[in-house]
């Protein structure tokens, strides 16, 4: 009997010291830490098993992180402008949790960082050309990972791959991406092989009216995704002598009278504000994009298509056709929508959902 407990009592402290071991082991593995370089050039330090993640900016990215990470884990903060876009989009639809996010941190447009403490981020994404909210993560004590918007000169589809490859340094290959960046790529591909013989009489003059609201009007000069959109869709932009996002006046447009325009995400207005001519202060009824009915409204699937997002193959498809309806007659946008996001998403879009995609409201603005 003694020799039986004797043994007893030696499995027992056996399986303790396996038990301790195993708190031991798991216990550096929360505590285990990783050098991941964000797009400034930092090395930021992060946890390996980050649980609580907080999006300021780029814009587009709560959307990317979702379809990346499969859903909203982890994410505990976006900005208000997010949420717009995230509670007029399919996004939802495929990430309800989605609109449950906070987004109380920011107020008017400006981060609150007592308020992002409360929120006790592992670690937050922001932009990287905002030096004074660097400065205020800094000095807070927040642990902060910057995104560029320019890290392939505007190039949508590899800006968003880009971004995919920073979520796989972070949290780990989740397999999700890859189909949709090679099929992007591709699409690039098909896209610029089928207007590669368009002569430059054959480009029709486009403006992309960026950011359009009461305060004023802002197109997309180079070094943005404007002039992008418009020279990989077979168009030329009107403000090519221009930089970023500079604001521009109604003489402007008089002058350069453009054959097509395109309203972004951004801004509340939508072509029949053009076509009325119910906007004070702008008089746009000479203008021959308003006279032809070639003003367009950017479509907004699991976010703006403006920007760079996971839908962004669809809107090269979208800008192209657009406005080259001849080139790609046998492309039917509504089939491409359709079959893109019943592979890449697992979603069966109806009539109804196709409507709200390619007519975003305009509350979708975030203004």
């Amino acid at each position: 009997m003694k020799k039986i407990v004797k043994a007893v009592s030696v499995l027992a402290a056996v399986f303790m010291l396996a038990g301790c071991a195993k708190k031991a082991e798991t216990a550096v593995s929360e505590n285990k830490t990783h050098i991941v370089v964000d797009h400034k050039g930092n090395e930021v330090e992060l946890p390996v098993n980050i649980e609580r993640v907080v999006i300021i900016s780029p814009m587009p990215l709560p959307s990317i992180y979702c379809l990346y990470m499969g859903g909203t884990d982890k994410l505990v903060g976006m900005h208000p402008t997010s949420m717009a876009a995230a509670e007029n989009s399919y996004l939802k639809n495929v990430y309800p949790d989605v609109v449950n996010v906070p987004t109380g941190f920011v107020k008017n447009g400006a981060v609150n960082v007592e308020e992002l403490l409360k929120l006790k981020p592992d670690v937050v994404f922001y932009l990287a050309s905002d030096k004074a909210l660097e400065e205020s993560l800094q000095n807070a004590g927040i642990k902060g990972f910057a995104f560029s918007t320019s890290v392939a000169d505007f190039n949508t589809i590899e800006t968003y791959a880009n971004w995919i490859g920073k979520f796989g340094e972070i949290f780990g290959d989740t397999g999700r991406a890859d189909s949709i960046i090679k099929h992007g790529r591709e699409v690039e591909k098909f896209i610029s092989a089928r207007l590669a013989n368009l002569k430059d009489e054959e480009k029709p003059s486009v403006l992309m009216l960026y950011n359009y609201d009461t305060s004023g009007m802002k197109t997309s000069g180079v070094n943005f995704y404007g002039d992008y959109w418009i020279n990989a869709g077979g168009g030329k932009n009107v403000a090519c002598e221009l930089k970023g996002s500079p604001a521009i006046s109604m003489e402007q447009v008089y002058q350069w009278n453009p054959e097509y325009i395109f309203i972004t995400n951004f801004s509340p207005y939508l072509p029949e504000d053009l076509y009325n001519n119910s906007i004070d202060g702008y008089d746009w009824s000479q203008i021959d994009a308003v006279k032809n009915k070639r003003v367009y409204k950017f479509p907004l699937g699991m976010y703006r298509w403006y920007p760079p997002s996971s839908d962004t193959p669809l809107a090269l498809k979208w800008i192209s056709k657009t406005l080259h309806p001849e080139l790609f007659a046998d492309m039917d946008m509504d089939k491409e929508v359709t079959e893109y996001f019943k592979e890449f998403y697992g979603a069966n879009l109806t009539a109804e959902d196709l409507n709200a995609i390619f007519n975003p409201v305009r509350e979708a603005s975030g203004k």
